[in-house]
């Protein structure tokens, strides 16, 4: 039987006021309920928004150090639960189990980093240009922060804004994805057994349209953060900027690998393996293409072509499965829609381009080459399995088409040249950039984020991410005992 889950508000798991449900299903085998959840409104998040704003002034006064004991606690918590949350995972949204540990991991891994900086939350000090006067910068927190996150890492994402947000001060309203809610409502039981007060963290579970935008409008919510798609990001930023919130945005990629002549050519498989077909390419970092300099195209498919046979399609609970299923069946439709696409602008099928005969939503990974630049397959985010492959004559040309995207949020370049490692990493336009390794694999305490229509300029990830749930204060003493004036008074006028 599915379970039910309620929305969390003010400490207590509540049905929405509209009385209405809907259901998360196994992409698997979609005739396979795993559970109800409420279809919220508005008024579920007004009183969600309510609950957080008077929590906000007893929970944002206590010490940073003893916010953190508490996130500590929910990373222990975490820790037990690995591989219950990761199997709940791999059913509800179809991530290999493998994956779905390391999904889970990652939010161990940013809630002991989250644990230590509640006793650094670096800001500045600096000298006065007068006597007797000290200047220096605190951090304190913004107030309600609103959190949308996607489906694909249904609880790595949502700890990459939680805990910080958290830790600095903020409380919060939480909206986790339709197609991965269950993992989602289990990752906010952890904080409430960790003892996180009542309205510190709220969730409202709903469609995007609804609960996202109310969140996006709230009038008292002063911090937003979403990871989502390019349009839904920009439509977020428009609302929210009518009530001068603060808004964080990391949003779609096109990421290139290039591989030049001098690259291990067996490592740079597996990078590409990995890249284009780990979570069935539904990463906003998936390798969607592959340049190839000229000198060793033919060998390279070659190569990648015999691997990529070798994937197992299948049940993502199984440990030695590659690739699961798409999350649903409209991911699986624009998956093929892009196969038409593809065919449609001359590209050639090199492997792949079907349905898998099975249950649920499977997706053959595929292949094409002969690719127009331009081309819809080329320039648009497919999330899924699909992988674009270009020939070039030089490292420039490899450079110039890489950055021939709107997006810029992930690039790899294989190579054991030092000159153009150095000059790919300087060249390309992306906010992550591998040397000899795949797209996807961010670290927790790196930044992360990118350029160009992926991202607003902030980032998430490490130190950099207390720079989104903060807001800095400049702060001046004057123990001088009478009025200075600076830019007007001078050393000499002091003397």
């Amino acid at each position: 039987m599915a379970k039910e889950y309620l929305n969390y508000i003010a400490g207590k798991w509540v049905p929405s006021k509209s009385g209405r449900t809907f259901e998360n299903r196994n992409p698997s085998y979609p005739d396979e309920v795993i559970s109800v959840h409420p279809l919220s409104t508005k008024e579920d998040v007004d009183e969600a928004v309510k609950a957080a704003k008077e929590a906000f002034p007893k929970w944002s006064r206590i010490p940073a150090p003893k916010r953190a004991e508490i996130l500590r606690r929910a990373t222990e918590i975490l820790i037990e639960r690995k591989e219950e949350l990761a199997q709940l995972m791999s059913r509800e949204m179809g991530k290999p189990i493998v994956e779905a540990r390391g999904d889970v991991q990652e939010a161990i891994d940013t809630g002991f980093y989250a644990f230590g900086e509640g006793r650094r939350l670096f800001a500045f000090t600096t000298p006065s240009e007068l006597e007797n006067k000290a200047a220096y910068v605190i951090r304190r927190p913004i107030g309600v922060a609103g959190l949308i996150t996607p489906w694909n890492f249904p609880i790595a994402i949502p700890s990459w804004k939680i805990f910080p947000a958290l830790l600095a001060g903020n409380t919060v309203v939480f909206k986790p994805a339709s197609d991965s809610p269950a993992t989602a409502a289990e990752f906010v039981k952890i904080f409430e057994e960790a003892g996180v007060p009542p309205g510190v963290l709220n969730m409202v579970t709903g469609s995007g349209g609804e609960v996202g935008e109310a969140i996006a409008s709230h009038p008292d919510i002063r911090v937003v953060s979403f990871t989502g798609s390019s349009v839904v990001g920009a439509r977020i930023a428009e609302i929210a900027a009518r009530t001068y919130k603060k808004v964080s945005l990391e949003m779609g990629g096109k990421n290139p690998q290039i591989v030049m002549p001098s690259a291990n050519l067996d490592l740079a498989v597996d990078g590409v393996l990995w890249g284009a077909f780990g979570t069935t390419g539904q990463r906003c970092t998936a390798t969607s293409r592959l340049i190839l300099h000229e000198a060793i195209y033919d060998e390279f498919l070659d190569r990648l072509l015999e691997r990529v046979k070798t994937l197992k399609i299948g049940d993502p609970w199984e440990e030695d499965t590659n690739m699961g299923p798409l999350v649903n069946e409209g991911a699986l439709k624009k998956v093929q829609l892009y196969i038409k696409y593809g065919l449609d602008s001359g590209a050639k099928l090199l492997y792949g381009g079907e349905r898998v005969d099975r249950p649920g939503y499977f997706f053959q990974p595929t292949i094409f080459t002969d690719v127009d630049p331009n081309s819809r397959v080329a320039q648009e985010e497919i999330f899924g399995p699909v992988l674009a492959v270009f020939k070039v004559r030089s490292f420039d040309e490899a450079i110039d088409l890489a950055n021939n995207v709107r997006y810029g949020l992930s690039s790899s370049i294989y190579t054991n040249d030092i000159r153009e490692a150095m000059e790919a990493i300087e060249r390309l336009e992306a906010g992550i950039t591998y040397v000899n390794a795949p797209t996807i694999g961010a670290e927790t305490h790196l930044p992360f984020g990118g350029v160009k229509q992926t991202g607003n300029g902030h980032r998430e990830g490490g130190w950099t991410v207390y720079e989104i749930f903060t807001e800095l204060k400049t702060v001046y003493i004057d123990y001088s005992g009478r009025l200075q004036k600076a830019q007007i008074d001078t050393w000499e006028d002091l003397e």
